[in-house]
C-alpha cells in the first residue's frame, strides 16, 4: 500500500532553505574577500593576512555549509585585528 505523498513540499522547502544558507554563505564570503583585499600594504605584509585568505578560500571550501558561517566568522575577526593592528603602525 502506498501513502499519500503529502510532505513533498517539505522536501522542495528543506532544499530551497539549504540553497539559501548556501547562497548566503557565498555573497558573505565575498564581502569579506573585498574587505581583505581592502587592506593596506602593512596588513598584507602580516603572516595573519595569509591565515585569513586561506580560511576564506582553502577551509571554507572543505567546510560544510553547515560549518561555513563559523570559517567567516573566524576570518573576519582575524581581518579586524589586521585592521587594528595596522592603526597603531
Amino acid at each position: 500500500m502506498r501513502r499519500p505523498s503529502g510532505d513533498g513540499g517539505t522536501k522542495t522547502r528543506h532544499n530551497a532553505t539549504f540553497k539559501q544558507r548556501y547562497e548566503e554563505a557565498e555573497r558573505r564570503r565575498a564581502a569579506i574577500m573585498q574587505r581583505l583585499a581592502g587592506l593596506n600594504e602593512k596588513a598584507r605584509a602580516h603572516p595573519g593576512y595569509r591565515r585569513a585568505s586561506t580560511l576564506l578560500n582553502e577551509t571554507f571550501r572543505k567546510a560544510s555549509v553547515a560549518q561555513r558561517l563559523a570559517t567567516l566568522q573566524a576570518a573576519e575577526w582575524l581581518i579586524e585585528v589586521l585592521e587594528n593592528l595596522t592603526m597603531f603602525m
